[in-house]
């Protein structure tokens, strides 16, 4: 019996997979716990229709995170911080990813989530550091961050 999978089913498919699969197997276990539907031309032409507007709201996407890229990435967009250092340009404590997150929401009004800012370890040392974002699978940015020292 083939059947459209409505969602993972570990070892027999994923989500939106078409498969042929045993009838007793598919009547008592997939099709009963909500796992599966039958694979009827009505469902395969609804399964065609989600997956062409899954496409598209990536595309949409994917064009929204580069022109993201693109602000971010301009030559006026460096967020400035300042922190206390001392005599040699390190500064006392450092600079995580939150604060530099925070910096550019009031800064350039542009919102980043936290965890999307690739810093391996936080920023350590005064003047410009290239911060790496990652915006979408396949789109990264790179923020520039100019740290001076507080008076």
């Amino acid at each position: 019996m083939k059947v459209i999978f409505l969602e993972d089913v570990r070892g027999k498919g994923k989500r939106g997979e078409v498969k042929e699969v045993p009838d007793g197997y598919a009547q008592n276990f997939l099709i009963k716990r909500g796992k599966a539907k039958a694979a009827t031309a009505q469902a395969m032409s609804e399964l065609k229709g989600k997956q062409h507007a899954e496409e598209k709201q990536k595309a949409e996407e994917l064009a929204e995170a580069q022109d993201f890229k693109a602000r971010l990435e301009a030559d006026k967009t460096v967020v400035q911080l300042q922190s206390k250092a001392g005599e040699d340009g390190r500064l006392f404590g450092s600079v995580p990813s939150k604060q530099i997150a925070q910096a550019l929401e009031k800064q350039y009004g542009m919102h980043v989530d936290k965890r999307k800012i690739d810093l391996p370890e936080p920023i350590r040392s005064l003047g410009y550091t290239n911060v790496p974002v990652k915006l979408f699978p396949g789109v990264e940015a790179k923020i520039r961050v100019h740290i001076t020292e507080q008076k």
